[in-house]
């Protein structure tokens, strides 16, 4: 658990805005952003995502070097489990020809996950505990399935569904479902964002009350709320897309 606060510049951040600070400032200028302190314009939720990124790049870089079919590693085994699960999930839900989705879900869920249990690491934070990542992965996922919906039917055909069976009803059904698909990416980003912050914060606070033992219990209730809350957004990911790609609606 981060014992630095979380309006303090955590070590990580404060080296990313020594290195690309400069060239962070200069983006934001271009496309119209203002930095809150433009002498550290990469916060710590940012800071902590590109580093989740770049340790899951070369993770996966070390571990491609070392695929085997005959003497597979205990990482090869765990990471085959992972994929072996989400496309069961995906087939049960979606149907046959649901297996194109599974790298799209495995890279949310695995990405999700290790934010959430990066917080456990002292000197960084959960990025998830900030409202902007689980936004941006709700947004991701809101492209993606609207996106498969359209490529599996057509622009017409997809959005025919939003005006509901019945011809009469289409002026009072097409609002109801954009707002409904709307509603999904809230749905998203509160449930990640709450559970993760709130979690990271009772850390916190008892670590701060009770430095021994105790935290040790809170530690491994964030790890199962980090596992479980990145099991319900691929989840609903994988609904929201069988719900795009059906035929019939």
């Amino acid at each position: 658990m981060a014992l630095i606060a979380f309006s303090a510049e955590l070590p990580f951040t404060a080296l990313m805005n020594k290195l690309f600070g400069g060239v962070a400032l200069a983006v934001m200028e271009q496309v119209g952003v203002h930095a809150h302190d433009p002498a550290h314009p990469i916060p710590n939720w940012m800071a902590m995502q590109f580093l989740v990124a770049g340790v899951l790049i070369l993770f996966f870089a070390f571990l491609r070097a070392r695929l085997s079919v005959e003497t597979p590693g205990g990482w090869q085994h765990l990471i085959e489990a992972v994929h072996g699960f989400i496309q069961n999930q995906s087939r049960e839900i979606i149907g046959h020809h649901s297996e194109r989705f599974t790298p799209f879900l495995m890279a949310l869920g695995l990405f999700i996950f290790t934010c959430n249990m990066l917080g456990l690491v002292p000197g960084f934070e959960s990025p998830t505990a900030n409202p902007s990542v689980p936004l941006g992965c709700a947004v991701c996922a809101f492209v993606y399935y609207n996106w498969q919906g359209i490529r599996k039917q057509g622009v017409l055909h997809y959005a025919a569904h939003f005006a509901g069976p019945m011809p009469m009803l289409a002026p009072l059904m097409v609002p109801i479902e954009i707002i409904s698909h709307l509603a999904r990416m809230l749905s998203l980003t509160i449930r990640l964002f709450a559970n993760i912050f709130a979690g990271d914060m009772v850390t916190l606070v008892f670590f701060s009350l009770v430095p021994v033992g105790i935290p040790v219990v809170f530690n491994m209730l964030h790890v199962g709320v980090s596992f479980l809350q990145s099991f319900i957004f691929v989840l609903l990911t994988t609904v929201y897309l069988a719900g795009a790609v059906a035929e019939e609606h």
